[in-house]
């Protein structure tokens, strides 16, 4: 009998046992960056209509998505060892991709503002934003200031603060709203709009590559501070993958590479117009 009982008692032992280890196996967390090194991944979604920041070109036959966001992205991989896949989508589905676990990160020129910061986090600022009014080069003298704009038909692209900026700065103007910046600039062209509202970096990028197309008109916009700095997109329970991407952009920072490589991209754009 009291073989019996022992038998009982150990195979009720293995079994608790068995359940602690499963349970407790099961209550690990996994962080978002252990997370991507285990699927060897890391998932950086864009919009690619935003040189130099992001843009295609074609090398050796094939398609591809470059600019300074791509090599600040390379980096962040790199210091995870891991490899490093491009999605590109709509700017204004960005958010939506991040918070459905189908991209890891958001780096498109995106700017971390309050209304963004309601539903995803920011890492560290990466890029001071300037906003200029971009319009042909025979209109630079015709608009010289914000009542110059009235009734004009004016570009902006969806879900940006250039959209924000220009519904309180620009109201006598006639606004065009579209999902893709480089849309609006080929109807800027085209004559069909007299301008667009756009990023200085983003504005002096097309006079460098079409100097007799494009022009800055003189019209001053306001750029909020909140609305100024460029940040990368990341999911707010990702607490340790924003830690680690804060710290490869410092240390980016710190050694002037991000610097370098915006330069860098300039000059692939401008190499590849």
């Amino acid at each position: 009998m009291k073989n019996r009982l022992a038998k009982i008692f150990c195979l009720l032992a293995a079994v608790g046992a068995a359940i602690f280890l499963i349970s407790g196996c099961g209550s690990k967390k996994t962080g978002a960056v252990d997370t991507i090194k285990d699927k060897g991944t890391l998932v950086v979604g864009t919009s690619a209509d935003y040189a130099p920041f992001e843009f295609p070109i074609v090398k050796d036959g094939k398609k591809e998505i470059v600019g300074y966001d791509m090599m600040v992205a390379q980096k962040i991989a790199d210091n995870m060892g891991v490899k490093l896949k491009i999605v590109n989508t709509e700017f204004p589905s960005l958010i939506s991709e991040l918070k459905n676990k189908k991209i890891d990160l958001i780096m498109a020129g995106m700017v971390s503002t309050a209304e963004r910061r309601k539903v995803i986090a920011f890492s560290k600022p990466y890029y001071k934003v300037y906003n200029v009014v971009l319009v042909q080069k025979k209109d630079a003298k015709n608009f010289p200031t914000k009542a110059s704009l009235a009734g004009k038909q004016i570009g902006v692209q969806q879900s940006t603060t250039q959209e924000a900026i220009a519904k309180k700065q620009l109201k006598a103007s006639k606004l065009v709203t579209e999902s893709q910046l480089t849309s609006l600039t080929t109807e800027l062209k085209e004559g069909k709009l007299s301008g667009v509202v756009c990023e200085k970096a983003i504005a002096d990028n097309y006079l460098a590559t079409y100097p007799d197309k494009y022009a800055v008109s003189k019209v001053k916009l306001v750029t909020p501070e909140e609305n100024k700095n460029i940040d990368i997109g990341i999911r707010k329970d990702d607490k340790d993958l924003k830690k680690r991407v804060d710290k490869v952009l410092t240390k980016l920072e710190k050694s002037g590479q991000l610097d370098e490589m915006f330069k860098k991209a300039q000059k692939i754009q401008a190499e590849n117009k």
